[in-house]
């Protein structure tokens, strides 16, 4: 799974529960696709993911509209779980036909779209309307960046509950979109199911994403996800919400050889209930003011660090997507595993910077290096039949 040539972290353990555990959910209904904002943003993680970076390669505004329109259309296609129309006898088939020839069975894929900074430099006229703190992922103290896995002018997610489906939809929307963008680089993520309840496991073997935001409180996203002018975003930005990607090796094996209690004092729970270090159940909250000293939760364990229960902090937190990746072995024979970390946030610089910067240094940098990723703006919702992603950053005033 390496990069393709361009052409022309683990924060979070301390903050959540996902909405309901994967394994207690049944096939469900897809939600619309038309609405005010994007609707995969708030779904919980799915069994799949693909997450690519794109590089634009239309010419111009006009033929960037027309990958935007086309992208609108399989999107809506493709997380219908529709077929696509016949296309003859002697023209090639109209999709990959890996969900066979039945459409009564075919299951959605879910999809979101974002742009990046580089999409505002000079070639589509369009530096006027970026997102007002959209730039380029900066680098931490901790990072280890691999230039060929960072950015993109587009960040495409696809999910869906198994790895078929979400070839599916890559195959259908890298054929119809051949002239106007090109991979830049792509990274596939699982889930597991939960084991026995409560948030799924990452590959440490500790329960990630306990203490999420509540997706079903809107003034809660509101304050916390979406972005627009009321965050003084542009208008057109109104309904979207900044993403967040980190891409981070995870080093299972020297993991592995470290003794379980450093392990949990390292992230400040218990690796067999997520409960925190000085509680009995995976979302009791740390007592912190209890204990000053960090006597049972370390002052420099992760939980602590990346959400020290103040108010100050609940401005800070972040709704995360977190999944894990296995790509094998690399150079030296090592298992190269980790997570594709994703947050969405209103303003990345109060919400991911500064959790980001209070982990600087914490234990647990010893066991994974993030090496790539993106800051992205993911677009506002398709309003409508008539309405397509994006249209209102490239449309002409």
């Amino acid at each position: 799974m390496s990069p393709v040539p361009r052409r022309g972290f683990l924060y979070g353990m301390a903050a959540a529960a996902l909405p309901a555990p994967l394994a207690e959910r049944g096939p469900a209904a897809p939600p619309p696709f038309h609405g005010h904002h994007q609707p995969a943003v708030l779904t919980p993680p799915a069994r799949c993911t693909a997450f690519l970076a794109l590089d634009v390669t239309a010419d111009d505004r006009a033929e960037l509209t027309d990958l935007l329109r086309t992208l609108t259309r399989r999107a809506r296609l493709l997380t219908a779980g529709r077929a696509p129309e016949p296309t003859g006898i002697t023209a090639p088939p109209p999709d990959s036909g890996l969900l066979g020839p039945d459409p009564a069975v075919r299951t959605p894929v879910r999809l979101t779209l974002s742009v990046g900074s580089s999409l505002f430099d000079h070639r589509f006229g369009l530096a006027a309307r970026a997102p007002r703190r959209l730039r380029p992922m900066p680098v931490f103290p901790d990072d280890d960046l691999d230039a060929a896995w960072c950015h993109g002018d587009l960040g495409l997610q696809l999910c869906a509950d198994s790895p078929d489906i979400v070839l599916h939809a890559l195959r259908d929307l890298t054929r119809h979109t051949r002239g106007g963008m090109q991979i830049r680089w792509r990274l596939d993520g699982f889930t597991a199911p939960p084991r026995p309840s409560g948030a799924p496991r990452n590959l440490f073997g500790f329960k990630d994403g306990t203490g999420n935001p509540e997706v079903r409180d809107a003034r809660l996203m509101d304050r916390l996800v979406w972005a627009g002018p009321h965050s003084g975003e542009p208008a057109w930005a109104d309904g979207g919400s900044y993403l967040v990607v980190r891409l981070i090796r995870m080093r299972v094996e020297f993991w592995d050889r470290v003794p379980l209690a450093e392990q949990e004092r390292i992230i400040g729970r218990r690796r067999d209930t997520g409960a925190p270090l000085d509680g009995d159940r995976e979302n009791d909250p740390p007592r912190y003011a209890q204990d000053p000293k960090g006597e049972v939760v370390a002052l420099d364990s992760h939980i602590r660090l990346a959400d020290p229960r103040t108010p100050a902090g609940q401005a800070r937190r972040l709704l995360r997507r977190s999944y894990s990746y296995d790509r094998g072995v690399d150079g030296a024979g090592e298992l190269d595993m980790g997570m594709l970390f994703c947050c969405y946030q209103q303003d990345p610089e109060r919400q991911f910077t500064a959790v980001q910067q209070r982990l600087a240094g914490e234990p647990l940098t010893d066991y994974i290096t993030p090496f790539g990723g993106g800051w992205f703006f993911t677009l506002p919702g398709v309003r409508d039949e008539a309405d397509f992603f994006g249209r209102g950053l490239v449309s002409r005033a």
